[in-house]
């Protein structure tokens, strides 16, 4: 199904655009708008009592990110080397990406819902000397690196305030410059990875730039366009769609610790923010509070330009919901970590946008292929496949992954199943290795999660397959339910049943407290299927 707001002809954007490096732009929009916001913490409620908003500018910034640069040339952290981050959003994981960034060293981001095993590969995989942990996660950040064997220097800091640098250290703030190349490696990101230890995708920083101005492409984002961040920037979602577009148009971040949905409105309102990035689950829990506490007030809307929906696939439903109860305009998109975020995005209203598709190609190519990693015509289902400057370079130690992600002609494997219609939408069906094959034929998860995402009660929902003698393999699902629902197993079988109809309908449907989730968050089907087989 589609929506038109009004007819536009929106064509996919398949030129590339013009990255530069963090120290470039950074020191542009600090010579060009010195007193500009670039940041601004939003006033809480915790426990610090800060009542009052933490703004810093663009002039600020500069200079911060030099000294940061000058502590790491102090402590022996040369350009090249990775640097970790391992604490909640604020100022601190703003200042020690950028800083680390300025002059050249590579930020390997901590994922703070991994498993304490999968951090330890993790710093140990990507040879980090150098971790700097929020005091709350210090602990445990030192237990982890005990069991890693060699050295790991550790950097206390407070997430609202800077690093508690060691004393003793000869600091020259005058002799650091920006890095100019580009074409440095900028970030190790680790993937989600359905089976075994996760891959570090290494992206440089003309693709985490690329990242941010293919977001900017696709929106329409100016230097005015201040954004709300509402997700980890140890994901890639956060770190290039929020972050790095906001580097790249100049404009200013308003950066809380974490997401809440009691303060989202006030935090979005009172900062006179344009846009967020948001993941489907966090879009379910604001309508819900919409639902259940009455919607933010239009007149104070004026000022917002749209949502953004990524990450994962959203539902129709839930994406008319919203829409109607708020106002909002909802744009879907999709993008992943080895491309530095966004690869699809419908247009902006009034251009097209297509219930159920992440939309649009814009600053990057894509294209469907088949096994044989010929392109297919529109309308035929295949593998999605990506080239452009946002593309990663490697995957680190790993050349049999790197290989295999790559066809011979350099369009990265998305891993992705989907098709492409003749207006250059695409339409994903699920993943090449969670494909559900019942009694030969082929049925996409995400047919059967957007059936069970269409009752009211259901917060996320994940479909997987299960072996079965007769068929080969049967279908079922794993919810999660809103507080106090009412409704049960057998209710959502039914729904399926309706909707999708008994042959790809679950045999079962698992109603749990939460899903199984990799690194970037994104729910493991495959996980679901070992826990229930």
């Amino acid at each position: 199904m589609t929506m038109q707001l009004q007819p536009q002809d929106m064509k996919p954007v398949t030129e590339p655009l013009s990255p530069a490096s963090i120290a470039s732009l950074i020191d542009a929009h600090a010579a060009a708008q010195p007193g500009d916001t670039f940041f601004i913490a939003p006033a809480a409620d915790g426990p610090d009592g800060r009542s009052v908003p933490h703004k810093v500018t663009w002039s600020e910034l500069r200079d911060a990110v030099r000294r940061f640069s000058a502590r790491l040339d102090a402590l022996g952290i040369v350009p090249g080397e990775p640097v970790s981050v391992m604490m909640a959003n604020g100022w601190c994981s703003v200042l020690a990406i950028l800083g680390a960034l300025y002059g050249g060293r590579v930020v390997a981001p901590v994922n703070l819902v991994a498993g304490d095993t999968q951090i330890g590969y993790m710093l140990d995989h990507s040879g980090t000397q150098l971790v700097l942990v929020s005091d709350e996660e210090e602990a445990r950040l030192r237990a982890i690196a005990a069991k890693v064997d060699r050295d790991i220097r550790i950097v206390v800091c407070t997430v609202d305030n800077g690093p508690v640098w060691p004393d003793g250290i000869a600091v020259d703030e005058g002799a650091v410059t920006g890095l100019a190349d580009c074409e440095a490696d900028g970030l190790l990101m680790y993937t989600s990875g359905t089976t075994g230890n996760p891959k570090g995708a290494l992206l440089t920083q003309r693709a985490i730039v690329a990242g941010g101005l293919n977001a900017i492409a696709a929106h329409h984002l100016t230097g005015a366009d201040r954004t709300l961040l509402v997700l980890p920037l140890y994901h890639i979602n956060g770190f290039c769609v929020s972050l790095m577009s906001t580097i790249a148009s100049g404009a200013s971040i308003v950066v809380p610790h974490r997401f809440s949905a009691r303060r989202f409105w006030d935090q979005l309102l009172d900062n006179d923010c344009a846009w967020f990035s948001a993941v489907p689950t966090q879009i379910q829990y604001l309508l819900k509070g919409a639902e259940d506490g009455g919607p933010p007030p239009r007149e104070r809307m004026d000022g917002v330009r749209f949502a953004r929906s990524a990450s994962a696939p959203l539902s129709p439903d839930i994406q008319r919901r919203f829409e109607d109860l708020t106002g909002l305009a909802i744009v879907e998109t999709m993008g992943l970590t080895e491309c530095a975020a966004q690869i699809l995005s419908n247009p902006m209203p009034p251009g097209l946008r297509k219930f159920g598709s992440p939309g649009i190609a814009f600053g990057n190519q894509v294209t469907v292929i088949d096994e044989q990693f010929h392109p297919v015509p529109a309308g035929t289902p295949g593998e999605i496949a990506v080239k452009g400057n946002n593309v990663f370079r490697l995957y680190l130690k790993n050349e049999a992954a790197t290989a295999e992600a790559f066809t011979p002609d350099g369009w990265f494997r998305t891993g992705d199943l989907g098709f492409m219609d003749e207006d250059g939408y695409v339409f994903v069906t699920g993943r090449i290795k969670e494909l559900i094959i019942k009694g030969g034929e082929n049925i996409a998860p995400r047919e059967i999660d957007e059936a069970l995402l269409s009752h009211p009660d259901v917060v996320e929902a994940a479909a997987f397959a299960r072996s079965c003698e007769n068929y080969g393999q049967i279908v079922e699902a794993a919810v999660l339910l809103r507080d106090g629902a009412a409704c049960g197993e057998a209710d959502l079988i039914g729904l399926c049943r309706e909707q999708v109809g008994a042959f790809k309908a679950p045999d079962r449907v698992h109603i749990l407290d939460d899903l199984p989730r990799g690194p970037s968050g994104k729910v493991q089907r495959l996980k679901l299927a070992e826990r229930f087989a």
